[in-house]
C-alpha cells in the first residue's frame, strides 16, 4: 500500500523555514540516529519515518533545489510542483522518490554527503555504514554493523610480519597479514567479517596490541637489546652468540671493547610503513661475576671467567 509522505521538508525535518544549512543538518543527524534500520528492525513505521526525513534532508542540503522548493517551482521529490499544490512547493505524494533526485548532495561547496552525516552518526568503527552507491544513486538499504576485535601480537611476530590467526565472532578462524608499520593502536579492516545487514555485511575492525618483550625494546623501526658480556669478552674480544627478532646470530666483540658501545646489526628491527626495515642496536654491558670481593678478586687472580652473564639470555 502506498505511504502518504508530508510535503513540506521543514515540517518533516522539525525546523523553520529560515533554518541554517547547520540547523538542517542537526536536526537530520538526530532524526536519522533515532530511526535507522539498524535500531529500528522489526519497527516499519520507523523504517518509513526513516525514507521520509532522508527525503526532505536530500532537498534541503541542495541550495538551488531548496530555492527553488521556496519559490514553489518544484515538490519534495523535486518535480514540478502541482497547479493545484500548496503554495510552498507542496501538496501531498504518494511513496517513492524521483530519479533526479536519487542522489544525496552537499550544501553548496562543503561536500558534505550521507556517508559523512552516517561516519559522524554511528561512529566509523561502530555502526553500519548508510547505504551503497549504484550508478550514482545511493541506495537506503544499511549494511551490517561492524565488529570490533583485539588482537594481542607477540613482540617478535610483529617485527617479521608473522601471520596472525583470529578467530571471528562466528566462529570461523582466518590468517591475518599484519601491515607494514604496524604497532600498538594499529587499525585492521577485514571487509565483509562483521554482522549481516540488507545492504550486505558490515567489517571486522581490528586493534592491534604489541606485547612488550622481556629483553628487547622498540625504538621507532628499530629494537635495541643490552647485551651483557664478561670482562674477559670485553678485554680479549670474541665471538658472542646474540638474540635478535629473527633468531639468534653471532657477533663479533672486538677487544677493548667498553660498557656502553652499541653495534649494530643492519635489517634486524621493524618493518617501517615503507617496508624497509629498521636495525637492532645493541648495547653493551660489562657483567662482573656475583660472590662478593672474595669472587672477584679469585677471578682477577685467576683470569678465569668461569660465568655466563647472558644466561637468562638466550634460555
Amino acid at each position: 500500500m502506498a505511504t502518504t509522505f508530508m510535503a513540506d521538508p521543514y515540517a518533516i525535518l522539525g525546523v523553520t523555514k529560515g533554518a541554517s544549512e547547520k540547523d538542517i543538518k542537526s536536526a537530520y543527524r538526530k532524526l536519522a540516529k533515532e530511526l535507522h534500520p539498524d535500531y529500528n528492525k522489526d519497527n516499519p513505521v520507523a523504517a518509513a519515518r526513516f525514507s521520509e526525513v532522508t527525503r526532505a534532508y536530500d532537498l534541503l542540503s541542495d541550495k538551488d533545489k531548496r530555492a527553488r522548493f521556496d519559490r514553489g517551482e518544484i515538490d519534495i521529490d523535486g518535480n514540478p510542483a502541482a497547479p493545484f499544490g500548496f503554495g510552498g512547493g507542496g501538496g501531498f505524494r504518494q511513496q517513492g522518490r524521483s530519479s533526479e533526485n536519487a542522489g544525496f548532495s552537499g550544501f553548496g561547496n562543503d561536500g558534505i554527503d550521507f556517508a559523512d552525516i552516517f561516519d559522524g552518526l554511528f561512529g566509523g568503527l561502530g555502526g553500519g555504514g548508510g547505504g551503497t552507491y549504484r550508478g550514482g544513486a545511493r541506495s537506503n538499504a544499511p549494511k551490517g554493523a561492524n565488529v570490533a576485535y583485539k588482537l594481542a601480537v607477540d613482540f617478535t611476530d610483529a617485527a617479521t610480519l608473522k601471520p596472525q590467526r583470529i578467530t571471528l565472532a562466528d566462529g570461523k578462524t582466518i590468517d591475518l597479514k599484519l601491515p607494514n608499520g604496524v604497532e600498538t593502536g594499529t587499525n585492521m579492516r577485514m571487509s565483509g567479517k562483521g554482522q549481516p545487514g540488507p545492504g550486505g555485511p558490515g567489517d571486522g575492525i581490528v586493534t592491534i596490541e604489541v606485547r612488550p618483550h622481556r629483553f628487547f625494546r622498540r625504538d621507532g623501526d628499530n629494537v635495541r637489546l643490552d647485551l651483557p658480556i664478561t670482562l674477559r669478552e670485553a678485554v680479549a674480544g670474541g665471538d658472542v652468540r646474540v638474540p635478535t627478532v629473527d633468531g639468534a646470530v653471532m657477533l663479533k666483540i672486538k677487544p677493548g671493547s667498553q660498557s656502553g658501545q652499541q653495534l649494530r646489526l643492519k635489517g634486524k628491527g621493524f618493518h617501517g610503513k615503507t617496508g624497509t626495515r629498521g636495525d637492532q642496536i645493541i648495547e653493551l654491558q660489562i657483567r662482573l661475576p656475583e660472590g662478593g670481593d672474595a669472587a672477584l678478586s679469585a677471578f682477577v687472580d685467576g683470569w678465569q671467567a668461569d660465568y655466563d652473564p647472558r644466561s637468562g639470555l638466550l634460555g
